[in-house]
């Protein structure tokens, strides 16, 4: 990822990202426990307490055994394709055995049940920290929309709008890592008249942190902030706040 430096109005985010006490520890955004080393460079760094940084990590450590379990339909390390999380499995007997004992069998296929509230904690937590990060914008409050799952499990066209980039109307916090990354670009269509008119427009692209590992979008714009998340390509998150 390219480093940025953010030039917004620092009062914006004091204290810890997750719970306004002290931020006497950093926590990189995504988790790297969610990436593969040799890691990219210059990932998203948020502050965070000592606390809040301890408590996530062990449903962090719960959340890519079970994205993996799922993807390669066992919880046997030596089936697991990411050396990591292997050796997690390993290296935790009882969190292997707590995700084998959600294991079921639909129409013939392995599935998992999951702890739904620690899913949702984590990808809250992700959520939280690319809005410090891109946007400059504190989310400690309740979200008004959440949702995460399968991305197949979306509808066709849902995917697709999903998948999207996002045609900027207005600016959100200035000079926010997130604006400086905005692309500017130009379209052409005919105007009242039907004359044709060049009209310049601005593009929020995802962000690639890791090819088929992890990528996210960070939109501010028109008093609607989200964040939409997707981790190896099969599970997916959308989380919004309306400011």
């Amino acid at each position: 990822m390219d480093k940025l430096n953010n030039y917004a109005d620092d009062r914006l985010i004091r204290g810890c990202i997750y719970c306004d006490g002290p931020a006497d520890t950093r926590d990189h955004v995504p988790s790297k426990c969610l990436l593969e080393q040799p890691y990219p460079p210059n990932l998203p760094i948020v502050g965070c307490c000592d606390s809040c940084n301890q408590n996530f990590s062990k449903d962090e450590q719960y959340f890519v055994c079970l994205i993996e379990s799922v993807l390669w339909g066992s919880t046997d390390p030596e089936k697991i394709g990411r050396p990591s999380v292997a050796r997690i499995m390993q290296n935790s007997p009882p969190l292997r055995q707590r995700i084998e004992n959600s294991k079921i069998v639909v129409d013939g296929q392995i599935a998992f049940v999951p702890e739904v509230h620690r899913i949702q904690n984590v990808m809250l937590k992700l959520a939280r920290g690319h809005a410090a990060f891109e946007l400059s914008q504190p989310c400690r409050e309740e979200p008004d929309h959440f949702w995460c799952g399968p991305l197949l499990s979306l509808p066709q066209e849902t995917q697709k709008a999903f998948n999207s980039v996002h045609f900027q109307q207005g600016f959100g916090e200035v000079v926010s890592r997130n604006m400086q990354r905005l692309l500017v670009t130009q379209i052409t269509q005919l105007s009242e008249n039907g004359e044709p008119q060049n009209v310049g427009i601005l593009i929020n692209d995802w962000l690639d942190v890791q090819d088929d590992r992890y990528r996210y979008i960070a939109i501010d714009d028109m008093g609607s902030l989200v964040i939409r998340i997707v981790i190896a390509e099969y599970f997916a998150c959308e989380v919004a706040w309306e400011l």
